[in-house]
């Protein structure tokens, strides 16, 4: 079926809407999507996504409803906690949290707020302190970022890591710990190229008596497919999205271990284990209703994550960023931290009199769309940056190999070296993306 097919009665009814659509996906079938927290969603998670289920309310948790009608809800919230837990190997789930941001909102409230300690932290006008890698270095802005909730309820503590090889100095994290004493350390990032080691993280944690908290959000295929290292083992929660590289709707979910290890020195008073405590604080404290389409999505596309054929497909995201990235540099272009073990390729201007986004614009012109980002050391504001992120996750759920990453290295390149006059090869270069992605299934869209 043609995917313009597929609305045949919004069409009907709104056609103004239709055509908007239609021509998203135009957009998306004949351009490169290279946007690192982008995927390509298959027809099952967008059917379950647009079902009837966006009818109801059912406000609560499965069996604890305060709406009636939901006796098939609950099996299909329950289905979707299941195959959470089963995925990633965790001991409790929540499958409520409408994105990324409410998800870590709600682990902030779960573990840095309401506790004994808090009342006395409060009288000193203190805020409660969390470790977080610095955003300028790749981190996350609910990680503590001043511009974030984060960073205007709770202080951040910023570590970083060398800027050349990505490398995390442990030694120096230790110290940090230890001499400001966090009460949450995050293990994160939105565009660090490498890998993350939880297992270090987590002795440091035990030390100083910290939760240990990981964002998984860009990197969960990866860890699905056992190509980069698993949280779940070592930390007390771990928070998610499903839209990203997992193929899944718009929403978040948080893993947990069952038993609060600090509850002792943080939350002597509350009746709750850490499982409940976070279920306490997405809902009533954060949300209201879930969305029952949403969690039916999120089902079915946990299931699709645990069969061979995604764990090939995280395997193939990271085989073709590297391959990607060693053509680039190949051609003479400059990475962050010299490459990358994951989905992403940051590419670095600092030396170019061309900015991030100069470059992210000229490539989307012909077809190739990234962001401009920040780079380490950037010395350049964030809305004009001096890197472009670039990822292979939409690419390689079309079904690209690292031969086609070679073509695609070569376009990048062109596409730079004409910044300063790239209406000239534009046209070409776009019209040579279009027939390369005519070549090629696209989940959602042909298949």
């Amino acid at each position: 079926m043609n995917a313009h097919d597929r609305h045949p009665t919004l069409r009907a009814r709104d056609p103004e809407l239709a055509a908007l659509i239609d021509q998203q996906i135009d957009h998306e079938s004949t351009t490169l999507k290279m946007i690192p927290s982008e995927s390509f969603a298959p027809l099952e998670v967008l059917e379950a996504c647009g079902s009837m289920l966006t009818n109801k309310y059912c406000e609560g948790y499965p069996f604890a409803r305060y709406y009636e009608g939901n006796e098939f809800v609950d099996q299909i919230e329950s289905l979707a906690i299941e195959r959470a837990k089963q995925c990633f190997g965790a001991e409790h789930a929540n499958v409520q949290p409408y994105s990324g941001s409410p998800a870590n909102q709600a682990v902030y409230r779960a573990l840095c707020t309401n506790g004994a300690a808090d009342a006395a932290e409060t009288t000193t006008c203190d805020k409660v302190k969390v470790m977080a890698l610095s955003l300028p270095l790749g981190g996350h802005l609910t990680h503590g970022w001043k511009a974030s909730f984060s960073g205007q309820d709770f202080q951040q503590i910023p570590y970083g890591y060398d800027l050349e090889t990505g490398a995390i100095d442990f030694d120096q994290v230790r110290e940090l710990a230890k001499r400001e004493r966090p009460r949450m350390i995050w293990v994160g990032a939105s565009s660090y190229p490498r890998l993350l080691d939880y297992s270090k993280f987590a002795e440091i944690a035990q030390e100083v008596e910290a939760y240990l908290v990981a964002d998984m959000a860009h990197i969960n295929a990866l860890i699905v497919a056992g190509v980069h290292p698993d949280p779940v083992p070592y930390c007390d929660v771990v928070t998610s999205t499903s839209h990203k590289m997992l193929c899944g709707p718009r929403a978040g979910f948080i893993l947990s271990k069952q038993e609060d290890r600090w509850k002792h020195l943080y939350h002597p008073a509350s009746k709750m284990d850490l499982a409940k405590r976070l279920d306490n604080g997405v809902f009533p404290t954060l949300q209201g209703g879930p969305h029952v389409h949403v969690m039916a999505a999120m089902a079915t596309a946990f299931r699709r994550a645990m069969t061979p054929e995604f764990k090939a497909y995280g395997r193939q995201i990271v085989a073709n960023a590297k391959h990607l990235a060693e053509k680039l540099m190949e051609r003479g272009h400059r990475l962050a931290t010299g490459g990358t073990d994951n989905h992403i390729v940051l590419i670095d201007l600092r030396a170019s009199e061309h900015t991030g986004k100069d470059f992210a614009k000229a490539l989307a012109k012909c077809g190739i769309i990234g962001n401009f980002n920040m780079v380490p050391g950037d010395q350049r504001k964030p809305f004009v940056t001096s890197g472009v992120r670039l990822g292979t996750p939409s690419l390689t759920g079309m079904g690209m190999k690292e031969k086609d990453m070679e073509r695609v290295a070569a376009w990048i390149d062109e596409v730079y070296r004409h910044i300063g006059d790239i209406d000239t090869v534009a046209t070409r270069i776009q019209g040579e993306i279009k027939e390369f992605c005519d070549t090629f299934n696209i989940p959602g869209i042909r298949e």
